[in-house]
């Protein structure tokens, strides 16, 4: 390798703190919403991955949830030394992938945006929305993010039923 770091790819209901540019924080979204927070004057940035803007179940699933997620994300920059008052973020996700349903990305979008607000952090960057999955880099001493999309989503209108027939049975 040349010095170049793989990086840190974190899954729905996770987050992760780190300092400086050497290494970088990967997701990949679908309706589910990443924030991006970062303190420049520390050098410290993290990201979080959420499912669902709010909810109740176990402490395992808790950080699936917005408000948690965000204060996990937050309490982990704080504890490494970042500032409080120079956080900023970048938001990612939010996009609908399945028409017909209720459009849990919509408020995964909403939420995070009225919690930067409530919160008085800087929304520096966003890309909210749409019907496209998407890979979020993230760079945590600088704050620069760089998202991929992952291509146009099939958009299911609704579910067919196979009709029973020339098909093929696995047991």
């Amino acid at each position: 390798m040349t010095g170049k770091h793989r990086p840190r790819h974190i899954a729905q209901g996770e987050f992760a703190v780190e300092k400086g540019n050497d290494l970088s924080i990967s997701t990949i979204l679908g309706s589910c919403v990443a924030t991006c927070l970062y303190d420049q004057s520390t050098g410290l940035g993290g990201m979080n991955h959420f499912l669902l803007p709010e909810g109740t179940g176990s402490a395992l699933q808790s950080a699936s949830f917005g408000v948690n997620a965000m204060e996990l994300l937050i309490n982990g920059l704080i504890k490494a030394g970042a500032n409080r008052t120079h956080l900023k973020a970048k938001v990612f996700g939010g996009a609908r992938l399945i028409a017909g349903l209720t459009d849990v990305g919509q408020k995964n979008a909403a939420f995070v945006l009225d919690f930067l607000t409530r919160e008085g952090i800087e929304c520096t960057g966003q890309s909210l929305g749409g019907t496209q999955a998407r890979r979020i880099e993230f760079w945590p001493g600088s704050g620069r993010a760089r998202q991929r999309l992952l291509g146009e989503a099939q958009v299911f209108e609704s579910l067919a039923v196979p009709k029973p027939g020339n098909g093929v049975e696995l047991f």
